[in-house]
């Protein structure tokens, strides 16, 4: 009984290390730009699917929730802010459909399976990936209105940086499914 204890606390301390150090790793690609053509990328979106697919869905939802947490209360995390406001007023801006998104493209990418050929897991990443942009056009469509060319403003330009990302994912994904072995 005493060891049952032990081990379930040896696996709750490392799930809680784990969502900490996967938003702290959240923020920081949220901060990180790298120049690109045509806009400067981050790499939310690489470590939001790569969360998820090393931590499982569960863990990967939970950690982008305290993320999302740490914003609405807050804290600086999402990319552009300080200096494009905080909190609650930031995060129901133009990016909460991305943000949202993020959530659901963690749980694709944990829950499905990785261990296939490399196209099928570069089809699987679109669908995660996608989801973050359709509901990011969504909202934004909904929040400066579906007149103005909202495919050129909320996804067209991270299209080549997307692609990128995809293809490092897909190389890489096998490997890291391997992670959760050790959660």
């Amino acid at each position: 009984m005493e060891l049952t204890k032990k081990i379930d606390l040896i696996k709750f301390s490392k799930i809680t290390l784990l969502i900490l150090l996967g938003s702290l790793l959240l923020t920081i690609s949220a901060k990180v730009k790298i120049p690109f053509y045509p806009v400067p990328m981050t790499m939310q979106t690489f470590v939001v699917m790569f969360m998820g697919i090393a931590f499982g869905w569960k863990i990967g939802v939970a950690t982008i929730s305290l993320y999302l947490f740490e914003g609405i209360i807050g804290l600086p995390v999402f990319a552009g802010t300080p200096e494009k406001g905080l909190g609650l007023s930031y995060f129901i801006g133009p990016t909460f459909g991305y943000l949202v998104g993020f959530q659901i493209a963690a749980f694709l990418a944990g829950y499905l399976n990785f261990e296939t050929n490399f196209l099928k897991i570069f089809i699987k990443l679109i669908l995660c990936v996608s989801t973050i942009y359709i509901l990011g056009m969504l909202w934004l469509g909904t929040l400066i209105g579906w007149d103005k060319p909202i495919f050129e403003f909320g996804a067209k330009p991270f299209l080549l940086a997307e692609l990128f990302k995809l293809l490092i994912l897909t190389l890489i994904a096998k490997k890291i499914i391997l992670l959760r072995n050790f959660i």
